[in-house]
């Protein structure tokens, strides 16, 4: 993919949490915030592995990616038992570092505790042989060899040397799913996961970011989302509900019924979450771009990816986007802050023009504003990653 024509943008829905409908599944989202040189270090690292990714024998759809700032809680096997997984639209498989892994972390950074699956440790375990439809499904075909013995294997590299490598097996997930009284209860389905016996690079025992494994909500078959949606649980569709207030929110499963929230239509048949950015506008003055810019072809377009932290234009973009909103606030003053981040200080009033100033247009409008938080800011919509 040529980074010089692709936006990256990281939430998938914003709602209110209270507007999830009946019926829907719900993981509680975390997040972590650090200095935004360790965020952009992330997104490099994830940037990397999203568009370089090597996947093996996962039916060409699955890019899995590193963890990231959005991590939440989920149960698998019986008993269950909490892991802590990264929630990424930019990957298919659910995986979880196993009890035979001697290279994964053992604790970490993020201020949780971290647990190695055990297959033996619950009641509802059974290991994906290679003979099964699954197997077959995501290898594409029989596999050469395959004896009924042998578990069916999961085997992932990416671009800067990392890798994920272990077997299928098949437990229960515990979730919660939203009752008609909007309150929540436990509730489990029969998933097929990765048991991550071997992880290497950034994946091993660094604590830095470390994590259980991730929960891919990518348009593979073998994601948790295709998965629940096959059983008749719930429908194929998910959402990133943001929580204002810390940051994390929900990640909903099924549809989420709000008057207000508008859609956009994905573009078919990419690997990725692209959607067709129309225009860009800053206080009502359109952006004069090139018309192919945001073209979903060659590599470029716009991805919806919920594990990159920030926003990152083509430069093209991104030097037309400041001059216009420095164009609207001819006092502010920049300031660069950690050697790289341009920023400024604003001690007036908080208003609408200043906290709205930004609209981001899509194929069926769909608004993305930069609200005030803090009285520094900066302009967290940054070159594209190289």
């Amino acid at each position: 993919m040529d980074p010089r024509g692709v936006l990256i943008l990281v939430a998938v829905l914003v709602a209110e949490i209270g507007s999830v409908a009946n019926g829907n599944l719900v993981f509680p989202v975390e997040r972590r915030k650090r200095s935004l040189s360790a965020v952009r270090a992330h997104d490099v690292r994830r940037r990397g592995r999203i568009l370089s990714a090597v996947d093996l024998n996962l039916g060409g759809n699955g890019l899995p990616t590193e963890t990231g700032l959005y991590f939440t809680k989920l149960g698998l096997g019986s008993p269950p038992r909490d892991y802590y997984v990264q929630v990424d639209t930019g990957s298919d498989i659910l995986w979880v570092n196993c009890v035979e892994c001697s290279r994964c972390p053992r604790k970490s950074d993020l201020g949780i505790d971290l647990t190695l699956y055990d297959p033996k440790g619950s009641e509802t375990s059974d290991v994906v042989s290679c003979d099964q439809d699954f197997c077959s499904a995501t290898f594409d075909g029989p596999i050469p060899g395959c004896k009924s013995e042998i578990p069916c294997p999961y085997s992932i590299t990416y671009g800067d040397g990392s890798a994920t490598t272990g077997y299928y097996v098949q437990d229960y997930l515990t979730y919660n799913r939203i009752n008609g009284n909007l309150r929540t209860s436990p509730q489990n389905s029969s998933i097929i996961f990765g048991c991550g016996a071997v992880q290497s690079g950034t994946l091993g025992s660094s604590s830095e970011e470390a994590l259980d494994g991730i929960i891919g909500f990518g348009q593979a078959n073998s994601s948790v989302l295709s998965q629940l949606a096959a059983s008749g649980k719930v429908k194929k569709i998910f959402s990133h509900c943001l929580d204002n207030v810390r940051g994390g929110g929900i990640f909903a499963i099924g549809e989420v019924v709000e008057p207000k929230v508008s859609t956009t239509p994905l573009v078919p048949r990419m690997a990725h979450y692209n959607v067709v950015l129309k225009s860009i506008e800053v206080d009502t003055d359109i952006l004069q771009l090139p018309s192919d810019i945001f073209d979903s072809v060659n590599g470029k377009g716009t991805v919806i990816d919920s594990g990159t932290t920030l926003a990152y234009l083509p430069a093209i973009v991104y030097d037309e986007l400041i001059q216009k909103v420095l164009a609207r606030q001819p006092g502010l003053k920049l300031y660069l802050v950690e050697q790289q981040f341009r920023c400024f200080l604003y001690t007036g009033k908080y208003d609408a023009y200043l906290c709205d100033i930004l609209l981001l247009k899509f194929y069926i409008p769909l608004l993305y504003w930069n609200k005030c938080c803090s009285i520094l800011h900066c302009f967290k919509l940054a070159y594209n990653i190289t």
